[in-house]
């Protein structure tokens, strides 16, 4: 499996054009071009790329095909369509590398301030009874750090330790394509998607055998209430692929499958090593979990993430203390790790009859979460409340946090269209970030129910890009060239090529006109051309008025059973290239 998707996307369109996806329009902003014509420089921070790079987007061929590739089922996909139809947004989002530091750096900051013993006994003091029984070791599976980033502002906004969605997201990113020549992409882990896949395994691994267990982990059980009908269903058969690949045995239940016997806990009459825990009844009270909370309070079973876990990190009361300077300094945390906190953790307070009139007065620049809440229910923007609202927090055991805008993702070309929301989600394992994702939505919170929103794979500058977008002179840069029906090459300027492909402008020039477009990326030295990259190459037409319209090829090319139908008919000739070529060099 290649490290990362894009740069295995770019390598296949250069070794088999054929199989290259149609054309979409191109983003010319990832890298800073300078052409002959003009030296005007693109940005190329995340923000301008989320602003207008829509040359990445979901294959749902791929898809498909991951899905069959990774469970032997391709209704699969039937399933994730009917079940989930928004679960993967259209497009990945873009941040920088200096974004995911400061994620991993508030990670870092909030283990160490748990792993104090003043914040353990506050923390499990307020909690029910079972959250003090030991785990015997085990840490606690996918904890999802929530985070929104707004231009220079980062804030976290929720921890979780249940965090759904990993699965879906090593799918997500075997499903990507480009079409864009210029981009440069990093995948969301520093191994890729298969590399997340052995984490997961590991940490499994890891929690069952820090609690004690010798002998190898051989039967795991999803637990969550009806799972067939839940609707990150999907997810947990891929779960159960990926245990099942490594040879150990699966089983998803509903909590009143499982039956406590003989000092065992069992579901089908079969002993349960390890219980990877998705319900949403944190502290096992629930009748229904009865059999699993004698197993897990008898340590006989390995229940993960488990009451602890979320008595100590994701009870919304957590992010209060997180954000109390005078209390943090009382348990003991030191004066740097309370800046850090102080800096990215949006200050946060309960509600209560006493401070009512002010946060309604403040209610705007704020966002009310309940205490026991999860998934985003209940949660409120402040300038979205009504009178009747507010009397039910004011008496319902809420937080207030000051709000942090999400991030903007614009995901069609249209300016007409507003952008959408997204919040980075960094899933992490003992302090560790394993993978970083995004979930692109509209309206007050994340909610899986917007056309074209859903998990979006998260792509990263790097150093190199990101120092070339703000001052250092440019490293890499793409040309583009229209080639006619009489083989006659012109170079497109690249500020005017942008500006066709955002629909800023038309040009009366190119009107009705229809041509194969070469976009070659290449290395700069002296702010000249040095040596091609890549090449890309595809059908372009301009409407009546000048409109840039991109196209699959001309009608009287297309060939409906053959693999040449994409993008064959748009290489160049031998001669074509060469004049390419000379004109690329020429400017230089």
């Amino acid at each position: 499996m290649p490290t990362t998707t894009l740069t295995y996307a770019l390598e296949k369109c250069l070794a088999e054009p054929k199989e290259v996806t149609p054309f979409e329009p191109v983003c010319l902003i990832l890298e800073v071009p300078v052409t002959a014509s003009s030296s005007r420089k693109c940005g190329t921070t995340a923000a301008a790329l989320n602003e207008a790079c829509f040359c990445v987007s979901l294959d749902q061929v791929a898809l498909t095909n991951a899905l069959s590739e990774q469970l032997g089922n391709p209704e699969l996909s039937e399933l994730l369509k009917s079940r989930c139809p928004h679960v993967f947004a259209a497009r990945p989002v873009f941040v920088s590398s200096l974004r995911l530091r400061q994620v991993n750096e508030v990670i870092q900051v909030i283990e160490q301030t748990v792993s104090s013993p003043g914040w353990r006994e506050h923390a499990l003091d307020s909690a029910p009874p079972i959250a003090r029984h030991d785990p015997r070791g085990a840490r606690g599976v996918f904890f999802g750090y929530d985070f929104h980033l707004d231009d220079d502002k980062l804030g976290l906004i929720e921890i979780n330790t249940n965090a759904g969605g990993a699965m879906l997201n090593v799918l997500l990113a075997r499903a990507q394509r480009s079409c864009c020549s210029g981009v440069v992409g990093l995948s969301p882990g520093q191994e890729g998607p298969g590399g997340f896949e052995r984490s997961i395994l590991d940490m499994f691994a890891q929690e069952w055998s820090t609690s004690g267990e010798p002998r190898p982990l051989t039967r795991v059980v999803i637990l969550d209430e009806s799972p067939q009908a839940q609707y990150l269903y999907p997810e947990f058969l891929l779960f159960q692929r990926l245990f099942e690949s490594a040879g150990i045995d699966c089983l998803i239940a509903d909590p009143a499958d499982l039956a406590f016997h003989n000092e065992s806990l069992l579901v089908d009459g079969k002993p349960v090593d390890l219980v990877y825990n998705r319900l949403t009844d944190f502290y096992l009270e629930g009748d229904n979990c009865s059999a699993l909370r004698s197993a897990y309070l008898a340590d006989v079973v390995t229940v993960t993430p488990h009451p602890q876990a979320y008595a100590l990190y994701a009870d919304k009361r957590r992010l209060v203390d997180l954000t109390n300077g005078r209390f943090l300094e009382e348990i003991g945390v030191g004066q740097q790790i309370r800046a850090v906190l102080a800096q990215y953790v949006p200050l946060t307070v309960p509600v209560g009859h006493g401070n009512a009139e002010h946060l309604w007065q403040n209610r705007r620049s704020l966002f009310f979460k309940p205490v026991s809440g999860f998934g985003s229910r209940g949660a409120y923007r402040g300038d979205k409340l009504t009178k009747r609202v507010w009397e039910e927090i004011v008496g319902g055991n809420y937080v207030a946090q000051s709000l942090v805008a999400p991030g903007e993702r614009r995901t069609v070309a249209d300016p007409q269209v507003r952008p959408m929301k997204f919040d980075l989600r960094a899933y992490a394992y003992a302090g560790e970030v394993q993978w970083n994702a995004a979930r692109v939505y509209q309206g007050q919170t994340t909610n899986f129910r917007t056309e074209g929103g859903g998990f979006a794979p998260v792509f990263t500058l790097g150093e190199e890009e990101e120092r070339a977008g703000s001052t250092e002179q440019p490293s890499h840069a793409s040309f583009t060239f229209l080639l006619d029906e009489t083989s006659a090459v012109e170079e497109l300027p690249h500020p005017l090529y942008l500006a066709l492909v955002r629909a800023e402008m038309a040009t009366s020039k190119l009107a009705g006109k229809r041509f194969r477009l070469a976009d070659w990326y290449v290395a700069m030295e002296d702010g000249h051309p040095s040596k091609v990259i890549r090449e890309w190459y595809g059908w372009v037409a301009f409407d009546a008025d000048g409109a840039y319209h991109p196209e699959i090829g001309p009608p009287e090319n297309r060939q409906p059973n053959s693999d040449d139908k994409v993008n064959s008919t748009a290489l160049p000739t031998r001669e074509e290239h060469d004049r390419i070529e000379a004109l690329l060099f020429k400017s230089g």
